[in-house]
């Protein structure tokens, strides 16, 4: 814990930006405007000119030392509030990050960029016109990003547009996201919907839920028949949807394709199978009956004692068998998951990680980084869970980066999260032409994602503006059971006002 004394009061968001940064350093910071109790004191300065030039200056003082940094940049126009608002939060956090990396010793190779999102913002000076140089001119001076990682985002987004040429024309279809909250057992990194299949089965949710799931389908599904949407690609998620029994998946995706229009045109469809035990022969059969041929199978580690730390009940034999089950079955498109920095996980843990993955070689490999997610078991008993420290995830993070090239894998999306280790990153990587689609439209939100399910979250996309409008269904099944049926109109309302 650090706390950082600040000589004005801020705005409560541009205080939120600078808590971020100093969290880049810290594990958790405090930003106060009294002096007493502080660790150290920040000093700042800033003004607006006639000619729009912004300026700010940082001064740290820390156990006797002093650190300063001065930033200014010139807009062409005075910009809306809202913008003039953002360009200051900007070049605030730009002299703090400086003299924090200057006491620290440590480089932010993000930079000032604590968004989710990165490459949204390449997409967006992209779609304004500049070239790459340019791009990359803007994101080392305006945002501080290492060389390195601008490199990453530059060909994560000429793979994009490679596999998705049509990808600023996308707001005109829809993807669909489909949530099925049960899992064998809750991981102890996890925030996602997913509750214990077994004890929901006992107490009836599970029949319950997957009745209310083929009426939110089939509601839905007349909505989008009526405007004759086009679907670009649908996503099973959860908790894990193959959880449930055969039969019942086989209903429900019978259901998805009756109750949806232009089926043909959908050009993906994947179902999450991430927990090696719910996978079985039967339910490879039910996803080959529909055509769908897109899964995961999820590791996370190849170390045993790991699984066991955290939550998985599967044992690392169990992933390499049904691995080999689905491929063999006729599951031409697997996605694996690894996890960099899970507990007691270090650089040989992680090498035997890769060294397995080599083995089966799957169509894709996402490269997770470890985030402590706020309502996650991890986060509530940190001291029971021992992580690596930041040099080591990175070195990790660059183990993860050789190998996939040495084994032909290309990056296709990225994504960051809050409190992530050693404030890294989440890759995705896949052979050529073995993108996701759903993954690169999430993740540069180019498209309306309509949610259905148990914890399915709408993200509504403006087609022309861009304007983003969020929609949560309930996170928990007895929730859901009790208002989808309200949950359906107001995602209709507010469809039929957003294609209106």
């Amino acid at each position: 814990m650090k706390t950082i004394h600040i000589n004005e009061q801020f705005k409560e968001d541009w205080t939120r930006v600078l808590n971020h940064i100093a969290n880049l350093f810290y594990e958790d910071s405090v930003i106060q405007i009294e002096q007493d109790g502080s660790d150290m004191s920040i000093e700042f300065n800033k003004s607006i000119d006639e000619n729009f030039t912004i300026s700010t200056f940082a001064k740290l003082i820390v156990e006797g030392q002093e650190y300063t940094s001065d930033y200014s940049i010139k807009y062409s126009t005075e910009g809306t509030e809202k913008e003039q608002n953002i360009r200051m939060k900007r070049a605030l956090s730009h002299v703090m990050l400086d003299v924090l990396e200057q006491y620290s010793g440590m480089t932010q190779q993000w930079g000032i960029l604590t968004g989710v999102r990165p490459t949204k913002l390449y997409h967006k000076y992209r779609k304004e016109g500049m070239n790459d140089e340019q791009i990359a001119a803007v994101l080392k001076e305006d945002y501080r990003i290492s060389d390195q990682k601008i490199a990453l985002m530059k060909a994560i987004v000429e793979r994009q547009l490679t596999v998705i040429p049509d990808l600023d024309e996308l707001g005109k279809e829809i993807s669909i996201y489909i949530g099925v909250p049960f899992c064998p057992t809750m991981c102890a990194y996890c925030t996602f919907p997913a509750y214990a299949i077994q004890s929901n089965r006992k107490a009836g949710r599970v029949e319950k839920f997957i009745d209310g799931l083929h009426i939110e389908l089939r509601e839905m599904g007349k909505w989008l028949t009526e405007k004759n949407m086009r679907i670009t690609s649908i996503y099973w998620g959860g908790g894990t949807p193959t959880s449930i029994e055969a039969h019942e998946m086989d209903a429900l995706y019978k259901t998805m394709f009756d109750a949806f229009p232009n089926p043909e045109s959908i050009r993906e469809i994947t179902v999450e199978a991430g927990r090696p035990d719910t996978i079985t022969p039967e339910k490879i059969e039910v996803l080959k009956k529909w055509g769908i041929d897109r899964i995961s199978v999820n590791p996370q580690s190849y170390t045993q004692e790991t699984l066991k730390a955290i939550g998985r009940h599967h044992t690392v034999e169990e992933t390499v068998e049904k691995f080999w089950l689905s491929r063999n079955s006729g599951m031409n498109n697997i996605n694996m998951d690894l996890i960099i920095g899970l507990p007691n996980e270090g650089i040989e843990e992680f090498e035997h990680s890769l060294a397995e993955s080599a083995k089966m070689q799957p169509e894709s490999l996402t490269v997770h980084t470890l985030s402590f997610k706020r309502a996650s078991e991890m986060t509530r008993n940190k001291d029971k869970y021992k992580v690596a420290d930041r040099d080591t995830v990175g070195k990790m993070m660059q183990m993860a980066t050789d190998w996939t090239a040495e084994n032909g894998y290309v990056p296709y999306y990225l994504y960051r999260q809050k409190n992530i280790l050693g404030n890294l990153e989440n890759v995705g990587y896949c052979k050529p032409e073995e993108e996701s689609i759903y993954n690169i439209v999430i993740m540069e939100e180019v498209q309306t994602i309509l949610g259905i399910g148990c914890g399915a979250s709408s993200k509504f996309v403006h087609p022309t503006t861009g304007k983003i409008t969020q929609f949560h269904n309930p996170k928990d099944p007895a929730a859901y059971i009790l208002t989808f049926e309200e949950s359906i109109a107001k995602k209709i309302a507010i469809l039929d006002e957003l294609y209106s």
